[in-house]
């Protein structure tokens, strides 16, 4: 086995105690390790599909390995995370089983576990020759889902709907782009398949920054469902937007490329940072500014607001497994009570007659249609604006009964499937 391949499952076995063990996001746990940046670009990408498979289907892994334990219980968490990693390989990602059980033996060893280097061995040996047969038995959908999101999915949305949440995150969700403009000519150089809305969609994987017309600037990575918003916004030509919660900035250029007089705000300069350096490939320009948005005092109130705010990020599982290990229960109330504080701040913003889009990336209803509600409630001043099917471009199973967007995973299946997503159109009223 070379280095490169025992070096790159070492940093694996890193990332994957960063987030299970230590409740760190992928993508910072992803960024700050000291020795990616010495493996090679394929060497990196396998790291990232490991361990995307092991927080993809935690579920499954764990309970093949329980399954092959002669008795329950592993006494270091090393071992199990090592395991995991083994089982990800054998079962998932069909790696040969000499390939995926020695660099697992090696790698217990490396990090004080050679004690335990057989029971590694039997362990993924019995895997290799019954694992595959065994994971087709498992009620995958359901096994890889926390309870509490299950339940809360079931409650929300009955059992079918819950159903098809579960089994969309089993797989890697496809590669969206948002072309700044004449997106149909974009479709052949990029081998995508043009969708009602747009968006243009091709197979995930690949180098994103080797693609045809991401150096000059000609479109950015969004999801369809992500893309929405802004659409919903109407003709912003010439006007005042504010784009609240900004970062990581899809929809700050796309409300740029629609010809808006932008100002982009979001609580962290170093997102924002991000966000600079996108708008600068695309050749777009916009205010930038670093404040919480809660208590931001514009100076003078915008023509249109679009708030995407900080959410549980559920509806993103399929492009973001480690939602699903990081979230619990009480993340959904804190940060239900901080959008409400946004929405209310927001409509202190908005001009009387102006528009107001809310969303977020959840498929909690605590954090879309109930704070709608809410805030119509207990604000006389605003109007819900319902989204017709005709702007939505034949994708109307997406609008609610109230007029609203909800999409949900397993939705759109026949054509690669969609993020979960919110959106709300509102009015201050004049």
């Amino acid at each position: 086995m070379t280095d490169a391949s025992l070096a790159a499952r070492a940093v694996a076995l890193d990332l994957v105690r960063e987030v299970l063990r230590k409740s760190v996001p992928l993508d910072d746990a992803f960024d700050a390790h000291p020795d990616l940046g010495a493996l090679e670009p394929r060497d990196r990408g396998f790291v990232r599909l490991l361990v995307s498979t092991v927080l993809r289907r935690l579920g499954q892994i764990d309970a093949l390995i329980e399954g092959s334990l002669a008795k329950p219980g592993l006494p270091k968490a090393v071992v199990h995370d090592v395991l995991r990693l083994g089982t990800a390989q054998l079962v998932f990602l069909g790696t040969p089983a000499h390939a995926a059980v020695d660099t697992s033996v090696e790698l217990a060893a490396a990090r004080g576990a050679a004690p335990y280097k057989g029971l590694i061995n039997a362990v993924l040996r019995r895997l290799s020759r019954e694992g595959a047969e065994l994971a087709k038995a498992q009620d995958a959908g359901r096994l890889n889902a926390p309870d509490w999101l299950w339940l809360a999915w079931r409650q929300a949305y009955g059992t079918a709907r819950a159903r098809g949440i579960v089994e969309a995150h089993l797989t890697e969700a496809p590669l969206d782009v948002t072309v700044k403009e004449n997106p149909a000519a974009w479709a052949a150089p990029l081998e995508a398949t043009p969708l009602p809305t747009g968006t243009l969609r091709r197979p995930a994987g690949g180098a994103i920054t080797e693609l045809p017309g991401f150096a000059e600037g000609a479109w950015w990575v969004q999801d369809l469902a992500a893309s929405l918003p802004a659409k919903l916004m109407g003709d912003v030509r010439g006007k005042r937007v504010y784009d609240l919660c900004a970062a990581p900035g899809g929809k700050t250029a796309q409300l740029c490329a629609m010809g808006a007089d932008v100002v982009a705000v979001d609580r962290s300069a170093r997102r924002l940072e991000r966000v600079k350096e996108n708008l600068a490939r695309l050749h777009l320009t916009a205010e930038l500014l670093a404040a919480d948005v809660a208590t931001w005092d514009a100076g003078a109130p915008a023509d249109a607001i679009l708030l995407d705010a900080p959410c549980t990020a559920t509806g993103a599982i399929r492009r973001h497994p480690d939602v699903q290990r990081l979230k619990q229960p009480d993340d959904v109330a804190k940060l239900a009570r901080a959008q409400g504080r946004l929405l209310a701040h927001a409509v202190d913003l908005l001009k009387p007659g102006g528009t107001l889009v809310y969303c977020t990336c959840s498929i909690q209803p605590e954090e879309g249609e109930a704070q709608i509600d809410r805030l119509i409630t207990r604000d006389d001043r605003v109007e819900r604006v319902p989204v017709t099917p005709d702007e939505l471009d034949g994708l109307a199973e997406l609008i609610n009964e109230r007029g609203e967007v909800r999409s949900l995973p397993g939705m759109l299946a026949d054509r690669g499937g969609i993020d979960g997503f919110f959106v709300a159109r509102l009015r201050r009223l004049p």
